[in-house]
Parts: structure tokens; sequence; C-alpha cells
């Protein structure tokens, strides 16, 4: 290093000779950065047993966080965090050394009762204060000082990342909102060992084809990105809602009503890659009195602006336009329904296109997003409520029924399976903090939050396949009849991949049936599942956890706790497995929906 230092081009400032000694190019250190980390040891230092490990992850934190921005000011970079503990000592921490004092839990939170918690928040926070703060400091439900230093490092070019691998709590709450304002990943694992952590660490560095024109061999990340919405005069920006930051910009067609981030029609994404995936909702301003011209077109255009892993700025631009629909006059009032109920099209009548264009799976990402959000300054069992009145209201008004018959209760194809969705977001790990502790919630929110739509639906509710003798794979039903002795099921929460055996085929595998010859087809059963669920696994970040479980076994509660308890210890159902639950069904979900729906 003396040497290099030497030979430092003239041009260089004594600031940047000094980082020098402690930043450099792979090209150049490579080899002594290989055998620093070979020689790595666990830190011979006694521990009291009565004490937890001393870490300063927060000072940690803030050093590398310094280096980049003296060293990298303006240009694309992350810092990865490595933690396998929670921070016990300096600023960040979130629990004290002594194990007599237990980490913070929900109730805590709720209480008030956990001092360390706000300080940690505002300390991660604000190690982006070095940065230029350009944005609105205003943000609803939380601090104007933690919410200006997430404005400030979203405005710069560089990425925090943290990758969780410990039992115990590391302090992912805390360090949401840096990770969320520089648009860095979340990972977390139960150690460093495992496939979780060391794929998708691998996966970060993704490079596209060689094929690909222009970007072919540069990574898939990129830094520093904007994003800006512009729209017709007739409806206005409410707001966005993913890994997000204000910048506060007023502009004509922001309105006045609020979602996530909102009163801007401007956001900093940070950093991004193929997958990020933001929500933006909009007010429609244009009164109802005063319908649109016939043939009347709206317009949306978004201008997303990004530094390319290769240093170049890149603007993209994209705009869509539709039509707008004028309803009848009158048809707002929804007076008594003729003979058929309402919204009935037995008369030959068209439908409205409102209800022929509705996207029920992005309409449930989009409500989850906003349940989510609402997590953050209100009661879970409020924006509960708020789902279910939402629910019904939406079905009162697009479902076909005649007033105060359930039975009479119907719904097209385009909303038919929206409830359903609604169901599983209510029983998922977003909304019930039952068995789950604040880092973990924080960081399925998280993850949710910057999915698309897709991914988003296999958390809210997961894919079920049944592998049997009968045929090929077959879609199952996310329901407790679907466990059967003699099938094998294959589940996708995306957290999770999960193989679980039925009792007859556990017991043929533990008889060790698969390795005669004369029961190759057994098999064959045996290994679809592995080699489908590989094939999941290959294309998914972060990595999930792989799990194989036998029926009545301890590790068999990953799948069971994820399904409909259409048959459970209290009821007198034929078929499937026993879920022990007190939740309701989706049966008598409907049924309460139904009822509620059609009163007058």
């Amino acid at each position: 290093q003396q040497q290099q230092q030497q030979q430092q081009p003239p041009h260089e400032s004594p600031g940047q000779q000094v980082l020098r000694r402690f930043l450099l190019p792979v090209s150049e250190c490579s080899m002594t950065l290989e055998s620093i980390l070979e020689d790595l040891r666990k830190d011979p230092w006694p521990v009291p047993s009565d004490k937890r490990v001393a870490r300063c992850t927060g000072c940690a934190l803030s050093v590398a966080t310094s280096l980049l921005d003296l060293a990298l000011p303006r240009r694309g970079a992350r810092v990865m965090m490595f933690v396998g503990g929670p921070c016990t000592s300096g600023p960040g921490a979130i629990v004290s050394r002594l194990k007599t004092e237990d980490i913070r839990s929900h109730a805590d939170l709720r209480r008030n009762a956990e001092p360390l918690h706000k300080p940690a928040c505002e300390f991660y926070a604000g190690l982006s204060k070095r940065h230029v703060v350009g944005a609105n400091p205003s943000k609803k439900g939380k601090g104007s000082g933690t919410q200006a230093a997430a404005n400030a490092s979203a405005m710069s070019c560089h990425v925090v990342d943290v990758f969780a691998c410990s039992l115990d709590q590391v302090g992912i709450l805390e360090m949401g909102e840096l990770v969320e304002a520089t648009g860095g990943q979340m990972v977390l694992g139960d150690s460093f060992g495992q496939s979780v952590f060391k794929e998708s660490l691998r996966r970060v560095f993704k490079t596209f084809d060689a094929d690909m024109p222009q970007d072919g061999g540069q990574m898939q990340m990129a830094f520093g990105a904007t994003l800006e919405v512009l729209t017709s005069r007739e409806f206005k920006v409410s707001g966005a809602i993913g890994p997000v930051t204000s910048l506060g910009k007023k502009a004509p067609n922001v309105s006045d009503l609020e979602v996530g981030r909102g009163g801007t029609n401007a956001w900093s994404l940070g950093g991004i890659d193929p997958g990020t995936t933001i929500a933006v909702y909009f007010d429609i301003t244009n009164p109802g009195t005063s319908p649109l011209p016939e043939g009347k077109r709206r317009f949306i255009q978004f201008l997303t602006k990004y530094q390319h892993s290769n240093g170049r700025t890149r603007l993209r631009a994209t705009t869509l336009c539709g039509p707008w629909h004028n309803p009848p006059p009158g048809a707002g009032d929804k007076p008594a329904p003729p003979s058929g109920g309402f919204n009935n099209h037995s008369n030959m009548e068209q439908p409205s296109p409102v209800k022929m264009s509705f996207d029920q799976e992005a309409a449930a990402v989009l409500l989850a997003r906003v349940a989510v959000e609402r997590t953050e300054t209100e009661d879970v069992a409020d924006v509960l409520r708020w789902i279910d009145r939402s629910l019904i209201r939406l079905c009162a008004k697009f479902a076909d029924y005649v007033p105060d018959d359930p039975n009479s209760f119907r719904l097209s194809p385009e909303f038919s399976l929206f409830p359903q969705f609604l169901f599983h977001l209510r029983r998922s790990q977003f909304l019930q903090l039952f068995n789950s502790s604040p880092d973990e919630a924080a960081y399925y929110r998280y993850i949710l939050n910057r999915e698309n739509t897709t991914n988003s639906l296999v958390m809210i509710q997961p894919t079920l396949l049944s592998y049997s003798f009968n045929g090929p794979p077959q879609p199952a039903l996310l329901d407790s009849q679907s466990v059967q002795p003699d099938t094998i099921l294959l589940l996708d929460t995306f957290f999770h991949v999960i193989v679980f055996h039925g009792e007859t085929c556990a017991a043929w595998r533990e008889q060790r049936y698969h390795e005669q010859p004369e029961h190759e087809a057994f098999r064959n059963l045996l290994e679809a599942p592995q080699g489908d669920a590989q094939m999941i696994m290959d294309n998914r970040f972060p990595v999930p956890r792989y799990i194989v479980c036998d029926q009545h076994k301890s590790e068999a509660r990953f799948l069971m706790a994820k399904l409909n308890p259409s048959v459970t210890h209290n009821s007198e159902g034929v078929g499937g497995a026993q879920v022990f639950t007190d939740d309701v069904s989706l049966r008598v979900f409907m049924e309460h929906l139904m009822k509620l729906a059609v009163q007058s």
C-alpha cells in the first residue's frame, strides 16, 4: 500500500490519497482481501455467560457510509452489512448486554416500553444526513428528523443492504427505514451457512445475458433512481407505496387525498433492479355531476431516471392512455332494484366497462400494500376492520343479488377471487403478528412492498400443487381437504418452498420402496416435487428456505398454517387433515360477506 501511495497521480487531493489506504479497486487488492477473509477467526475474548456479545453494528455502518460518502460522491455504490446478532454497544443499540433484559417484542412496542427503539431508529436514519437533502421532511406518522434523514439518503447513489443471519433479532425493524430509503436489499436467515444467504448474496450481482443489446454482461442494478408521474387534468396523484421517498415536488396533479407517500408527484427510489415494483395511487377529481365529453381519453406518463451500473445516466419515459367511462345519469343513486336484483343484466343491458376491466389480482396487491402501510400508524385490529368494510362495499356495488337474499349473491369472474385473496391476506404474516418477531414482521412487509404482482400474490395466497399416482401434478385448493395420505404436496409461500409427504407416502419412503426397481413409479413421484421446487428457487430473490416434511411431524406446521381450515378439531368435516385453529374457514367468511353485502 505504501508503494501504491507513492505512485498517486498528482491531481489527487490529500483526502483521496488518505481514502486509498482503505478503499482500492478489486484488481489491486483481491489477493490481500481473500487472505484476510480466510484468516478470520472467531473473537477469542471470553464473553460472560450472563451477557450478550458486544456488537457495535451502528458504529461500523457509520464508518462504512462515511468512507463511501467521501470516496464516491454521487456515484453508484453499495454498503453490504452482514449481521449475526443484535447491536448491543454504541449508537444504534437495540438491547443491553445483560441477558436479564429481554429484546423488544410487539407488546413492548405497543406500550412504548422499549427505551432503545426510538433512538436506534433515529440513528440509522440519521446516517444519511451527510448528503444533500432535497425533499419534503414531513411524513404522516413519523418524526420529521427521521424522514429528513431518509430523504437525504435517497438523494444519494449509495445503497445499504442488510444480510441478517441469526436465531435472535438483529434490529431489522430499526434499520428498515434506512434500507428502504436507499432502495437496499434485505435477507433474513438462520445462519450464514444456509443457501438462503449464500445464493441470495450471489444473486445480488446477477448480470444481464451476454447477448442482450447495450446491457449484455452488465450487472442488473442501478442507483440514484427517481420517479415522476405526470397525468391529464381529470385525475391526480394521491401517492406511492414501495421503497420510495417523497421528493416534495408540489405539482398541479398532486391530490389532497394522500395514500402512502403522498403530497408529491416525484419520488426517489435509490437503488433499483429489474424486479423493483412501485404502487402508484390516483384520485379522480372530475365531479360526477359534469360528465366528460365522449371520446375523452386519459394520459399517464412515468419518468424514471437512474444511474446504470456502467455509470451512465438513463431516462425512461413510459406513456399510457385509455378511455374514460361516463356512468349513465342517476347511476350513483341506486334506487330500488329491478326484478332481477342489483347489477342483473338479464335484460341484455351491457355491463359496466369498469366492472368488466377490474383486475382482481392487482387490486388485491394494491389493497395489501395500503393495509401494510396503515399498520405503521394504526392497530392491526383497526386495519382488519378497514379491509372488511372495503370488501363489503365493493361486493355491494358490483355483485349481482336480490336485496336481503344472501342466496342470490353472485360475483362475476372478474371479482370471484377477490374475497378469497383478502381472506388469506387477513390470515397472513403481514397482518397477524402471532408467532413472529418485530424483525420478521418488518422483513416480510418490506419484501411485499417491493415485489411485483405475481410474487406478491404468492405471498398473500400461496400456491399448492398435488402429486399422486393418478396423473401429472395438479393445482390443488389451499385447503385442509387437499391433504391426503397417498399424495405429495408442494407449497410455495415465496419465503418458503415446502415438500409435504402424506402419511402413506412417508411410510413407503421410510421402508425404502423407492430404492427397489419394481417401484420406479414411486421413486419418480418422490423426485418430481423436488425438481419443481428447485426450479422455483432458481428464479427467486431472496432465495426461499427449502423444507421437506412429513404429515404429523413438527415441520408440517409450515404447510398446515397456510391452509384454509375447512376441517378443524371443532368441526365434523369428512376427509383431509384437521387444522387445530379457532380461525373461521373460507366458507364461513363468505357466508358473512354475502349476508352483509345484500343488506338493504
